[in-house]
């Protein structure tokens, strides 16, 4: 609900505006209660500001709410931020001071000192509009300790630029400018454009301040060329605005309104209502000053629009007071009077002396015009008081800037003092902590190396022992493999062909009374004779004399041949393989083929199957592909089959790597590299 009153009352927005609120409006009405719902509330604040300070009130204050229920200490501190910034642009200064109070209470809360020095910072730039530079200077420089601290580069720079600042009010155009240099210094090593050209357009202004117009213009001139260059809308209509504002102090009207409009249209394109406002007032200004009343009351109410739109009240007198001369200067005395009533309204809210004094003077002159004599003599007198009373306080404001500046030149001193003293102390503190870091860095350096000495020795015992460990098993289970087919084929297999002899020596002796006692006879003599083909056919596999006498591909070729082609088709591409590979490497790659092999006959669904050996100057590499069910290889991996891991075991013992791709319903691929080094 709270976003909707908030659009229902917005000016006209940019469509780069009114998207960025409308992703910020999705964020923050999606019902999460994360720190980005919250943040929404708080950039959308901060938009707001420009457009219509009472929402931008209002969405910073849900922010901090949300912040205090989700106990989101950082978003608390931005929200408060925000809240100081809707004050400070609706010009209410001591409420203003007191949300970036509060900014900096909840930032030191959460030991954000980047956000602490932010907080001090703004709350200086309210001091200055309040005419308190002593204060404002303080504030200034908690600011920076509080970044130099944090070696917050942008921030230290943004206080020298602020320090430039309170300088420039007080008229001590050196320390202004050198502080200006100083920040500018910063942005330059940053590389920082933006800055850079923010700062040039600072010394510009205290160039103007000093009526020293021509490096006046060459500082914002260059300002605006650096902003040209990088794009930046924002700063070049300031610029240029500037650059308006110092034509206008040369009584060159015709190039101050020139420039004012070309950062109007800026400003229009960006819709920057606030600037557009302030603008509007100063070409109003310029018009005036010509006694040209009819463009300046076109200009004065489009101001009076401007900030009437986002709820500026702080320069909103003075337009109805100036648009009131206007009209009281073209005789329409009926709008004269109605802006007046209208000034007065405002006025009564403000309470400003200044407002008041030009207040009384065009209502003495519109009395004077509709032939109210007497009234117009109170009305001057009041204007006469009011003028005597700011005439007093400009006095006093003059003898209050003297002991500012006063006190500001002894602090400065004693900073000077304080900082020659801890640089000495500093200068000793680091020497000696250099010397103990040294000695600390040389033993941490000793303990490491011999730590990783000890290391290294561990883990090549450990390797070893694990390399002779695998070989011992490997070995210990190829000499059982070898002596189990020995066996068979010299012991099992011997008896069953001496059993086959001697059925059929019997054939010749035996006389079979029936053919079925025939047919028998035949059965036995297959079965015996299937029984030899099989002990020979597991003493093979057992102990391939193909491995023994051709070597690794034609052991894998004779192993295939054997195997059920109807079922499965295999296929076999061997490259580079002409040379005979050490005994022990062709044993246990031909083991892990076969056993890669008899996994894809057991569990696969296979009807097809690739098996590649190539060798290279790099070592061999085997590569078994099938288009079977597929497995989870995670799941394998965890899992209690030994299959994988004997091939895993064989594969590490020749230092080789084992890559395996699979998923269920797209086959197996399993990829081996053995290096032959």
């Amino acid at each position: 609900m709270l976003l909707c009153v908030v659009l229902l009352l917005t000016t006209q927005i940019t469509v780069a505006q009114s998207k960025k609120i409308d992703s910020l409006f999705n964020i923050a009405t999606n019902g999460a209660t994360d720190t980005n719902n919250t943040k929404a509330y708080i950039l959308l604040s901060e938009i707001y500001k420009n457009i219509q300070v009472d929402s931008a009130e209002l969405l910073a204050q849900k922010g901090i709410d949300l912040a205090q229920q989700r106990k989101q200490l950082k978003m608390e501190a931005y929200g408060h931020n925000a809240m100081g910034y809707a004050k400070y642009y609706k010009g209410d200064y001591k409420a203003s001071i007191v949300s970036f109070q509060q900014y900096y209470n909840t930032a030191e809360k959460i030991k954000d000192k980047v956000a602490m020095g932010f907080a001090r910072n703004n709350e200086g730039n309210v001091h200055i509009e309040l005419g308190d530079y002593v204060t404002a200077l303080e504030k200034y420089n908690e600011a920076l300790e509080l970044r130099i601290e944090a070696k917050d580069s942008i921030g230290i720079a943004m206080s020298y630029n602020n320090m430039g600042y309170i300088y420039k009010d007080l008229g001590d155009y050196e320390k202004a400018i050198a502080n200006f240099l100083y920040a500018l210094k910063i942005y330059e090593n940053r590389n920082d454009k933006k800055a850079i050209g923010m700062t040039y357009n600072f010394l510009g202004s205290v160039y103007w301040r000093k009526k020293d117009f021509a490096i006046a213009h060459q500082h914002i001139e260059k300002a605006l060329k650096i902003h040209q260059e990088n794009h930046d809308d924002g700063n070049t209509a300031i610029c240029l605005h500037t650059i308006g504002a110092v034509y206008g102090d040369e009584k060159k009207f015709d190039s101050a309104v020139m420039f004012f409009n070309k950062a109007m249209v800026i400003y229009e394109k960006s819709n920057d209502t606030r600037q557009m406002g302030l603008i509007h007032a100063d070409i109003a200004e310029v018009f005036e000053r010509q006694q040209m009343h009819d463009e300046a009351i076109v200009n004065y109410l489009k101001g009076i629009s401007y900030n009437n739109a986002i709820g500026n009240k702080r320069s909103q007198a003075s337009l109805y007071t100036g648009v009131a001369n206007a009209y009281l200067q073209t005789d329409n005395v009926s709008k004269c009077k109605l802006y007046l009533d209208s000034s007065l309204q405002v006025i009564s809210m403000t309470q400003k002396k200044e407002d008041f004094k030009n207040y009384y003077k065009v209502q003495s002159d519109y009395f004077k015009k509709t032939g109210n004599h007497s009234a117009a003599l109170k009305s001057l007198d009041l204007y006469t008081i009011y003028k005597d009373s700011l005439l007093n306080e400009e006095n006093q404001k003059a003898i209050a800037d003297m002991q500012t500046k006063y006190d500001v030149d002894k602090k400065d001193q004693q900073i000077k003092l304080q900082t020659s003293e801890l640089m000495r102390r500093n200068i000793m503190l680091i020497g000696l902590g250099i010397l103990s870091l040294l000695f600390l860095l040389l033993g941490i350096s000793y303990y490491n190396r011999l730590k990783l000495k000890q290391k290294s020795r561990l883990q090549a015992e450990i390797m070893k022992q694990q390399d002779m460990a695998t070989k011992a098993v490997i070995e210990a289970e190829e000499n059982e493999r070898k002596r189990i087919g020995s066996d068979l084929h010299d012991g099992v297999g011997q008896l069953m062909s001496a059993a086959k002899m001697n059925l059929s020596a019997i054939e010749d002796r035996v006389v079979f009374h029936s053919p079925e006692d025939k047919q028998a006879y035949e059965k036995s003599i297959a079965l015996v004779d299937e029984g030899c083909r099989e002990v020979r056919a597991v003493s093979h596999s057992i102990m391939p004399n193909a491995l023994l006498r051709a070597g690794l591909s034609n052991a894998v070729k004779e192993f295939i041949e054997k195997l059920d082609n109807r079922k499965l088709k295999i296929n076999l591409h061997a490259e580079g393989l002409n040379e005979r590979l050490d005994s022990n490497i062709e044993t246990v790659l031909y083991r892990v083929i076969q056993e890669c092999v008899n996994n894809v006959i057991k569990h696969s669904g296979a009807n097809a199957l690739d098996i590649s050996l190539i060798k290279d100057s790099d070592g061999i590499s085997a590569t078994i592909e099938d288009n079977g069910k597929g497995f989870h290889v995670i799941d394998k991996q965890k899992g209690d089959g030994i299959g994988l891991k004997n091939i895993q075991t064989r594969v590490t013992y020749l230092k080789g790597t084992l890559d395996i791709d699979s998923a269920p319903g797209r086959g197996t691929l399993i990829a081996i590299h053995v290096p032959l080094v």
